[in-house]
């Protein structure tokens, strides 16, 4: 049985390493774990992640038009409007008229201000708590990692499919 490190360095590299099983499978696993573990502490704030996550960057980004908010989140316009559904019946953020009666501001309410400071705090617990178990120096090579990867996966980059073969 292979010995299990105790977090504190970055996994071995192998240049010749043939990766196995589904990519997609594996990173959906990982994240609804990671989920359900910043879940747990951002819970009792009555937000979900996904929530907090959108919330935050209201707060940090807003006001801002709503499309100006889903392409910094990276999320599709539809997705960004269901996902303020609960934000907005709560009365943590709101939803003006822009510059032109056809866009839409968003911007984070006092209560949602407020709430965000809280579950800002929970968020850095979960944080900790998930550095501690998986080791500081693993959680910075994974960040760097997606950092590498993301933009080599965005929609605009050439897929190998697109190119013309010689």
């Amino acid at each position: 049985m292979p010995s299990r490190d105790n977090g504190t360095s970055p996994p071995a590299s192998a240049p010749d390493a043939v990766p196995r099983g589904c990519t997609n499978l594996k990173l959906r696993q990982a994240s609804r774990l990671v989920t359900r573990h910043y879940e747990r502490f951002v819970a009792p704030t009555g937000l979900k992640i996904t929530q907090y996550s959108l919330l935050s960057h209201v707060v940090k980004l807003g006001p801002l038009r709503a499309g100006a908010l889903a392409a910094a989140m990276q999320l599709e316009a539809s997705t960004l409007t269901r996902n303020l559904q609960p934000l907005l019946q709560q009365g943590l953020v709101q939803m003006r008229t822009g510059d032109d009666a056809r866009s839409r501001v968003v911007e984070a309410t006092a209560a949602g201000r407020a709430l965000r400071e809280q579950a800002q705090r929970a968020w850095k617990r979960a944080q900790s708590a998930l550095n501690e178990r998986l080791g500081s120096a693993r959680v910075a090579a994974l960040h760097a990692l997606i950092d590498e990867c993301l933009p080599l996966l965005e929609t605009d980059a050439p897929h190998p499919e697109d190119t013309p073969h010689g």
